[in-house]
């Protein structure tokens, strides 16, 4: 006999049995933040050892939910994600439906698998202005999540903002001509800087890259030399879907030539005309926005910008309305996912006025 089987026969002598101890879907995991004035994210994190996330997040998606809406965003930290396929499988658990495509594309970035990409191929010494993820298309991932495979030898965070609160900075004058005019985006193809149309269009066929403009609002002309411009009209306040409240969601900013680094800045106004830009953003009516209001926004965003190191296994899933995201400069090797989740229209928000 051995010691477990007499423990065993010693335990029902005296008249006590053995019973599985039984933790609820709560009590596997604690919340904290980084500190009490840094309110975003909520980091989530293992109570006991051996939790499989993939299986809390399936038991409690109620929650999960409810908590991304009340913190806006949500840091899971210390449950071992390793692999594209956990990514994938996270969001499927927290979110309606499957991951989606990165459709007509800003920022380049490869498919690692299914709809999981890299965070941004941008080079490693730029920095990425705070922004939420596609805004200027109408139609947009309310999630957004990324996970860290390994973190930069330096720098490569991925800050992030509170679009509420960047709101509540801008003046209330700046903040009602963008209701009333909102932004127009120009954007210019094949013109030897940026994104092709055939990346951020994912297609060699311009009857497609027609088609997709013509059902997403985008003005479109050919050029010469197989180049192209578009432009769309986007608005630059939006009521969150669930929570109503007003937020700043746009592109004004992120897009602006004067947003740039200052030395790409002095390369693209030396090299393109202003209507030939890789990238600009006009009011609606297509009048310049005003230095010192690109100055304030800009502000704002730096005034609420949070940032924190990257650990390998991090998952940081965002509420898109509610909360904008960029990336550090950086050294070393850094392998960041992205996937994104639950595509929201402009069309299905409530008007601001």
């Amino acid at each position: 006999m051995n010691n477990q089987e007499i423990a065993s026969l010693s335990l029902k002598k005296i008249g006590i049995s053995r019973k599985s101890v039984k933790i609820s879907p709560a009590e596997l995991t604690r919340t904290s933040y980084f500190s009490d004035e840094q309110l975003i994210p909520l980091i989530i994190q293992p109570a006991v050892a051996n939790v499989n996330i993939l299986e809390w997040a399936n038991q409690n998606q109620e929650t999960i939910h409810t908590l991304l809406i009340k913190h806006k965003a949500l840091l899971f930290r210390g449950f071992n994600i390793n692999s594209p396929t956990q990514l994938d499988q996270l969001i499927k658990a927290t979110s309606k439906g499957e991951p989606i495509s990165y459709n007509d594309r800003s920022s380049p970035r490869h498919e690692i698998s299914g709809k999981i990409y890299t965070s941004t191929d941008y080079p490693a010494e730029q920095s990425i202005f705070l922004h939420s993820e596609s805004t200027y298309c109408l139609t947009w991932p309310q999630k957004i999540y990324f996970c860290c495979l390994q973190p930069a030898e330096t720098g490569g965070e991925t800050p992030i903002a509170d679009t509420q609160k960047i709101f509540q900075r801008i003046s209330p004058q700046i903040r009602d001509k963008f209701i009333n005019k909102q932004v127009l985006y120009v954007r210019n193809y094949n013109d030897g800087f940026g994104l092709t149309w055939q990346n951020v269009f994912q297609t060699l066929d311009k009857a497609i890259v027609e088609e997709y403009c013509h059902n997403n609002a985008i003005e479109f002309e050919w050029k010469t030399g197989d180049r192209l411009r578009t432009k769309q009209v986007r608005p630059a306040v939006i009521k969150h879907p669930i929570t109503g409240v007003e937020v700043w969601f746009n592109h004004a900013a992120f897009f602006h030539v004067t947003t740039l680094e200052p030395r790409i800045y002095q390369a693209l106004i030396s090299e393109f005309s202003e209507a030939d830009l890789p990238h600009n953003t006009y009011y609606g009516d297509s009048s310049p926005i005003e230095p010192e209001t690109l100055t304030e926004i800009r502000a704002a965003y730096a005034q609420e910008t949070v940032t924190f190191p990257w650990q390998a296994g991090d998952i940081l899933f965002l509420d898109n309305v509610q909360v904008a995201h960029g990336r550090k400069a950086f050294k070393g090797n850094r392998k960041v996912l992205v996937g994104m989740s639950e595509p929201c229209s402009y069309s299905n928000l409530k008007p601001n006025k």
